[in-house]
């Protein structure tokens, strides 16, 4: 039986990092995030979990004082990018006191303390497809179809990355490196250690930046020659 668990996080992006560690592990269920410990408190009223996921510095009551106003609270873990609060989280009996950026094998570890031998989803993140112009990209338990032709720009976001296509965002756990190697070289280029574009979609490009509709990507200084040589080809 899966563990109920919740998180409760201000940063959205933080939550969309955790949601995706957890649909790889198959003991766990999200049934509710929220942004302040207020709402917690409120649902916590209505719901029984079994695990909380639990940002430190949030506005009107800290996650550190929403567990002091628990009787029997359930398992928690921090989650924070603040150090200096560790000893006081373990004195309230956490499992365990996750700084950020999160990565996978130490959110792993964690949950090993709670469900020793976890079984985690081994399917690829991302799979390629060889005959047709698109990718699949794991995002939360599903795999979600991107055409390689809608695809604007790809952004590292430390151990994820964001796909930004004509009509949507999405953010899947991978490795910008990875995507450079496997997107093809004829239509994506590197142009900044946290950009790849799509080469057609770009409309105009000076020496520090490209743009792209309303989207302006900087061109990395290690990038430029090679930025320069590739789209100034047809430059008349």
């Amino acid at each position: 039986m899966a563990l109920k668990c919740i998180m409760v996080d201000d940063e959205p992006l933080a939550v969309e990092v955790l949601e995706s560690y957890i649909a790889r592990i198959d003991r766990l269920e999200v049934i509710g995030t929220f942004n302040n410990a207020i709402k917690a408190f409120e649902f916590l009223q209505q719901q029984t979990v079994d695990l909380i996921f639990l940002d430190i510095q949030m506005p009107r009551l800290t996650g550190l004082e929403f567990v002091k106003t628990m009787t029997h609270p359930p398992k928690i873990v921090f989650t924070t990018a603040y150090r200096e609060y560790a000893l006081e989280g373990f004195e309230l009996e956490a499992v365990d006191y996750l700084l950020k950026p999160i990565a996978f094998d130490r959110f792993l570890k964690a949950i090993s303390k709670i469900v020793p031998e976890a079984p985690v989803t081994t399917e690829p993140l991302v799979r390629f497809s060889d005959e047709d112009p698109f990718v699949y990209f794991k995002v939360d338990k599903k795999m979600v179809k991107i055409r390689l032709g809608d695809i604007l720009y790809i952004e590292s976001l430390k151990d994820y990355v964001k796909v930004v296509t004509l009509e949507k965002e999405i953010i899947t756990h991978q490795q910008i490196s990875y995507m450079e190697h496997k997107l093809p070289e004829n239509q994506f280029i590197r142009v900044h250690r946290s950009f790849i574009v799509a080469i057609d979609k770009v409309e105009a490009f000076s020496a520090t930046d490209i743009e792209m509709g309303k989207y302006h990507i900087p061109i990395g200084r290690n990038y430029k020659n090679e930025v320069t040589s590739r789209l100034g080809t047809n430059v008349l």
